[in-house]
């Protein structure tokens, strides 16, 4: 359960110059359980900065990454639709859902997209759709899309280290930044003027997950949602929070209450910035077992004295 939320940005309107509008190309919530992980790279150094001079993007990135929570929701099948109405340019199927690494990157040479589809709209836009579930492409070339037509589902194929759907918009060639078109930048503002018919949250970083377990887990087993939570006996009650967009200096929360009060409770500051990462506290057992009836967990994330996002979770020891 999450509280607190801020999205920014929710005010912004589509471009008013007449032609083209887009709606969200993933069919999945952004303020949870789903999320926008990053933004079209603004900054013409070796930096990166999104649309509100903040660090949601990394060096000379091109898109918009709509991401999955958990590798486990490649298989509930989330759809990416058509962001607008148009005809598909070209498509690509039949790479494997992997997460990408040195090991594997020869494999996918020249097709860092993945999966995916191109769809060429009027007045010389273009949108691509990268990263898609293996097997799930349900378009073919030249055919005729309406907006919100299901091109695929969201996978993990090709240089991709998450599970996501990575957005490019394009007009004549050219890169365009959905949510701040112009690219005339103006940092810590509203942007009035964006390419969405309804335009996504904006979350500056938040809290994917939230869970507990028996000892510290692996980043991978959080990533994969494979972690087991602890029982009675358990040699140690552990809880722990997946974290996108952290930043130096933020501070991330935890807490674990149970029958008889407070079991652990601990402020961690986060001392560098961090696309994806975790944190977790625990406190070992000193007695036979844990005692029975309800433990809840909570997790917040801080920023220069702002709650970002606050989340909740519980565990029942019989």
């Amino acid at each position: 359960m999450r509280f607190g939320l801020m999205a920014l940005f929710s005010l912004a309107v589509p471009v008013t110059a007449g032609d083209f509008s887009l709606i969200s190309p993933i069919a999945c919530d952004l303020n949870g359980p789903c999320y926008i992980q990053q933004y079209v790279d603004h900054d013409g150094t070796d930096a990166a900065s999104d649309f509100t001079c903040s660090g949601l993007s990394y060096d000379g990135h091109k898109g918009t990454d709509f991401a999955l929570p958990t590798y486990d929701y490649i298989s509930k099948g989330i759809d990416v639709v058509a962001s607008a109405a148009g005809t598909v340019g070209g498509t690509r199927d039949g790479v494997a859902d992997v997460r990408y690494s040195s090991e594997n990157a020869a494999s996918v040479q020249d097709k860092e997209c993945g999966n995916g589809v191109v769809i060429r709209h009027e007045g010389g836009w273009e949108t691509q759709y990268c990263h898609l579930r293996q097997g799930s492409i349900t378009v073919v070339q030249d055919q005729n899309v309406e907006v919100g037509t299901v091109l695929g589902q969201v996978g993990m194929s090709g240089r991709a280290e998450f599970p996501h759907v990575h957005l490019s918009v394009r007009r004549d060639g050219a890169v365009i930044d959905p949510f701040d078109p112009d690219g005339n930048i103006t940092c810590n503002t509203v942007e009035t003027e964006t390419l969405w018919a309804n335009v996504p949250p904006y979350r500056p970083g938040g809290i994917v997950t939230v869970g507990t377990s028996a000892t510290i887990p692996e980043f991978e087993d959080i990533r994969a949602n494979t972690v087991l939570p602890p029982d009675a006996n358990s040699d140690a009650l552990v809880i722990y929070a997946f974290l996108f967009g952290t930043r130096e200096s933020d501070i991330i929360s935890l807490a674990l209450s149970g029958p008889e009060g407070t079991v652990i409770k601990r402020d961690v500051l986060l001392k560098r910035n961090q696309a994806q990462s975790f944190r977790a506290i625990g406190k070992k057992l000193r007695s036979d077992r844990w005692p029975a009836g309800t433990y809840t967990g909570t997790a917040e994330l801080r920023r220069a004295g702002t709650v970002l996002e606050r989340e909740e979770i519980e565990l029942i020891i019989p």
